[in-house]
């Protein structure tokens, strides 16, 4: 009986450590997924919408584009940095993006911005 009880020890202390390792993994993959942005959200005061290319829609091409943006502490949008996307509509993306205005805020920030261009 003695013997029975330690060959059930081990396999309770590898479940417990199997639950801690994926409570663990789930805390990670939460991390990420979610980062800490709240301090760096502006609302949008105005924006324009981008010009499809016309090499774009002759060639079909769609899709999103991500953008980080840098906003100064008065609004205006002083960077734009391609993250992702096809190249011709991050051009038109880019420059659609730089006549945007923010509210104001305390100081600088960078936003992630992302611009969907869909043929018609």
């Amino acid at each position: 009986m003695n013997n029975n009880h330690f060959e059930i020890r081990p396999l309770r202390l590898r479940r417990a450590g199997l639950r801690v390792m994926q409570a663990a993994a789930l805390a990670l993959m939460m991390a990420l997924v979610m980062p800490a942005r709240a301090a760096d959200e502006r609302a949008v005061k105005s924006k324009t919408s981008p010009t499809y290319p016309e090499i774009a829609k002759r060639m079909r091409i769609s899709g999103a584009v991500r953008l980080s943006v840098t906003v100064d502490p008065d609004g205006k949008v002083t960077d734009v940095q391609p993250l992702s996307g096809n190249g011709v509509l991050s051009t038109a993306a880019e420059e659609s993006v730089r006549r945007w205005r923010f509210a104001p805020g305390p100081g600088a920030s960078t936003l992630e911005v992302v611009i969907n261009f869909a043929l018609p």
